[in-house]
């Protein structure tokens, strides 16, 4: 990497960004393929309570917060894929979670489809860019339609995790 002159605090912060993978945000054990999640409420429960069991937060807050920031504008961001987000206490880093799902669910997306792909960020209350810049990355890996296809052709979480974990980091714009 070169450190000459002009080459600042943010050429280290566009390094930092470049060098993001999904596998520095998401825990094997936070990959799942679910059959029963009807609704959207019921999906935010089931994300609650696996972001309590795998990253020890608070699965009440982490309801709370996803339904808040869904208020604002649905997560659903196309091509059958939801990103919900919030902030929470308690963490330390960003952290996600995915769910592929069997059946489709209405998500009230931009484009209008069911999505059956989510994955959800969870970041520190007083994340500053770092939140900004998983969104990014699992926003950019999640708009590979190849990637989308094979994650929906497999119901293996650990082979899920690997195709997610594969992906290419995200790079600078």
């Amino acid at each position: 990497m070169n450190q000459g002159p002009g080459c600042g605090t943010r050429n280290r912060d566009e390094d930092d960004f470049r060098h993001m993978q999904i596998s520095d945000i998401l825990s094997p054990a936070a990959v799942r393929t679910m059959s029963q999640i009807t609704s959207k409420k019921r999906l935010f429960q089931e994300i609650a309570e696996q972001a309590r069991s795998i990253y020890g937060v608070d699965a009440a807050q982490t309801l709370d917060a996803l339904q808040e920031r869904e208020t604002l504008g649905p997560t659903g961001v196309g091509h059958g894929v939801a990103l919900p987000h919030a902030r929470l206490h308690g963490l330390d880093r960003v952290v996600g979670l995915f769910l592929r799902l069997e059946k489709p669910l209405d998500f009230d997306a931009v484009d209008r489809q069911p999505v059956d792909l989510i994955f959800a960020l969870l970041a520190p209350k007083n994340s500053g860019v770092d939140h900004l810049k998983a969104l990014a990355l699992v926003s950019r890996t999640l708009r590979d339609q190849d990637l989308r296809a094979k994650l929906r052709a497999n119901e293996d979480p650990v082979a899920l995790h690997a195709m997610l974990a594969a992906a290419p980091g995200i790079k600078a714009a």
